[in-house]
């Protein structure tokens, strides 16, 4: 399999009004948003970075499981029903599946311990997952995850069974905790883990899309309809990060240079 256990391989929207989603991340990620050419998979609309690579689907109910709007991560595993078997022999549970999608690949939709949603696949196509990539450069792409939760240390212990996560260092935040980052073997480094008791975040899990200037992005969200929830704030590398909310009030993080004036 291309894609290794635990990396990232898709992300999706699921949202009730999938046109004003089409147009606000089409101008705020830079996708390119468009049914699939496969009759099967007509609702399901399919986002591409600039440079071609696939992203992103966006979805709308009554597809969708009832109950669950909002970014979905998928991470890749090479045996679904097996890593299912251990979501819930490590105190997860399963909603949808393990079950087949026609021309994509074999999938299940699941819960951690702590009630936080999240899907496994593995796909069908043999090359890897454009999806989710840490280069620089790497412009309308997932660049990083993050997990907030009740139980930072029982989440590490659950993914580390499903994936073979580890902790690889922190960074201390004071009264809110630890930014915990995941890691296995010597080069993934993925994203982090954090307290979402000490932070009143709500436990989910949330990633970040590199844009090229990160204050055109919240200008451009914000203008369509969107809100800034957090940021922007500068992180090691010289980029910054920021929260913003779409039109339905869905998160997603951005990342991206400051231009100078």
């Amino acid at each position: 399999m291309a894609d290794p256990d635990g990396m990232p391989i898709w992300f999706e929207l699921n949202t009730a009004d999938v046109d004003a989603a089409r147009s606000f991340y089409a101008a705020v990620a830079g996708w390119d948003i468009a049914a699939p050419p496969m009759a099967e998979h007509h609702d399901y609309f399919v986002a591409q970075a600039a440079d071609g690579g696939g992203v992103a689907g966006i979805v709308s109910p009554p597809l969708c499981v009832p109950g669950f709007p909002g970014w979905l991560v998928y991470f890749a595993t090479a045996d679904v029903d097996a890593t299912a078997a251990r979501v819930t022999g490590s105190g997860g549970g399963i909603v949808l599946g393990p079950m087949d999608i026609p021309h994509v690949g074999r999938f299940a939709l699941a819960h951690d311990p702590q009630g936080v949603t999240f899907a496994v696949m593995a796909r069908t196509d043999p090359t890897p997952s454009q999806a989710f990539g840490q280069r620089a450069g790497n412009v309308g792409h997932g660049v990083w995850i993050e997990l907030s939760t009740p139980d930072p240390d029982g989440a590490f212990a659950f993914y580390g069974a499903l994936f073979g996560w580890e902790r690889a260092g922190a960074m201390p935040m004071g009264e809110l905790g630890d930014y915990a980052f995941i890691g296995k073997g010597a080069d993934f480094r993925p994203g982090a883990i954090m307290s979402s008791t000490a932070t009143g975040a709500p436990a989910r899990w949330n990633w970040y899309v590199l844009v090229p200037d990160i204050d055109a992005a919240i200008a451009t969200a914000t203008a369509g309809g969107g809100a800034l929830m957090q940021g922007p704030d500068q992180i090691p590398g010289g980029d910054y990060s920021a929260n913003i909310t779409d039109v339905a009030g869905h998160q997603i993080g951005i990342v991206g240079p400051r231009k100078e004036a």
